[in-house]
């Protein structure tokens, strides 16, 4: 068994205040001298070599079910693709083509590259430093989800006010006030998605989802929970910090700029490995476990530390350095397994629409103001703000038309739900 040894006085754990400004010395420390740890501070083990992560997320023996029922609550956890494991887990998540699948993403992808321009647009049209991180993020996100549910304009408000509230759920050490919160806005998120889809347009991809005969009503507004917990939260925060790493090297902006709008998505995957929005995701162990670096005995509360994954030397060359073109890059921000992330394809398509259009709309874009700050959260991964200066714009054929293409069908990555 794995050593229940503490970490050096030195450094900060990643649950501390300190440490969750900058928790990667201690994942550091932890990967490189007990990857698979059992920490007395929280007594939970946490898992943070890119191997052990990987083998994890991909056994039974861990169940994501049981790691939800861990959480301090009053109340019974809804059935979802996030409580449950196995045959259940397949038979709710298969459905979900239907709503964030390629097919689903490319009826909508016109739309949602206009909504980007048009965030960019009244940038502009302003003329004052932006924050990215709540002017650019979080709308794009909303608009993303607003366009698969066929949400009317005047509600996307209303959605972007309960996904952050509801997006308190990803966070499996939120303190029992925080978490209490969190399931009273997912349960006003829910009635307002109930509400709205006995009226949604049959052909949109909600519509054909609340068609599905696969799924129950509730079963349905499961998977619609999911969508926005494990899609609005990671792609707000996403946004913010891909431009906090992107935007002070203007040499990769160069380079982007001359690979094309095509190349946005592969840079970010690379942003999403140094600074995933969902850093950990928890599971319960069923039975004695063994990973490559340790073994953990059955009925223990885990993590798998995926940003600690994600700088694991041992599979990323130069590991805390943006290399936005790394091929391959399996990275696990999205998680892995059977509990993939649902949202990726839309968390990285959506993003690299955004991305691309800043890189090559604004090249002298520039972070400014007083430096920013991380917060103070576990989950999400995030910063407070990101003050943005666009700077002056330039003219790009064919940049918008790219996006579109972006969003389009390209590949058959799997369908998945969020990850905690």
């Amino acid at each position: 068994m794995t050593k229940a040894a503490g970490l050096p006085a030195h450094l900060a754990h990643p649950f501390s205040p300190a440490g969750r400004i900058d928790p990667y010395p201690a994942y550091e420390w932890l990967r490189a001298h007990d990857p698979v740890h059992r920490d007395p501070m929280t007594g939970m083990w946490l898992v943070t070599g890119h191997a052990d992560c990987t083998a994890l997320l991909k056994d039974p023996a861990f169940s994501a079910a049981s790691g939800q029922r861990e959480r301090s609550r009053d109340d019974e956890l809804p059935v979802s693709m996030l409580t449950t494991d196995g045959v259940d887990h397949t038979r709710l998540r298969a459905p979900g083509a239907l709503l964030l699948g390629p097919a689903a993403l490319a009826s909508v992808a016109g739309a949602i590259a206009a909504d980007a321009d048009a965030l960019l647009d009244r940038a502009v049209k302003r003329g004052v430093p932006l924050d990215a991180v709540e002017e650019l993020g979080a709308p794009l996100a909303t608009a993303v989800l607003a366009r698969l549910f066929g949400l009317p304009e005047e509600q996307r408000e209303t959605l972007s006010a309960l996904a952050r509230a509801a997006s308190v759920n990803l966070d499996p050490l939120a303190p029992p006030h925080i978490a209490r919160l969190g399931r009273a806005a997912m349960g006003e998120l829910t009635r307002f998605l109930d509400a709205h889809t006995d009226r949604v347009d049959p052909h949109c991809p909600l519509g054909r989802l609340a068609a599905d005969t696969r799924l129950t009503r509730q079963e349905m507004l499961g998977v619609l929970g999911l969508a926005v917990v494990g899609g609005w939260q990671p792609l707000a925060e996403a946004v913010g910090n891909a431009l906090y790493w992107l935007l002070p090297r203007p040499g990769v902006r160069a380079a982007l700029r001359a690979a094309g709008q095509d190349a946005a998505e592969t840079a970010v995957d690379e942003l999403l490995r140094l600074e995933a929005p969902i850093p950990f995701t928890a599971r319960v162990t069923l039975r004695d476990a063994e990973l490559p670096g340790g073994r953990i005995p059955a009925g223990q509360r885990v993590l798998a530390v995926l940003a600690a994954a994600n700088r694991d030397p041992a599979v990323f060359a130069d590991p805390g350095s943006l290399v936005w073109d790394r091929r391959p890059n399996p990275h696990l921000a999205f998680g892995g397994g059977p509990h993939f992330c649902l949202a990726a394809r839309l968390v990285k398509q959506s993003g690299a629409v955004l991305l691309g259009r800043i890189v090559h709309r604004f090249p002298e874009a520039v972070i400014s103001g007083p430096d920013p700050r991380w917060a103070p959260s576990l989950i999400p991964r995030r910063l407070t703000a990101l003050p943005v200066d666009l700077g002056a714009e330039v003219g790009d054929a064919g940049v918008r038309d790219a996006g579109v293409r972006n969003l389009g069908v390209r590949g058959t990555a799997g369908l998945e739900d969020a990850r905690a």
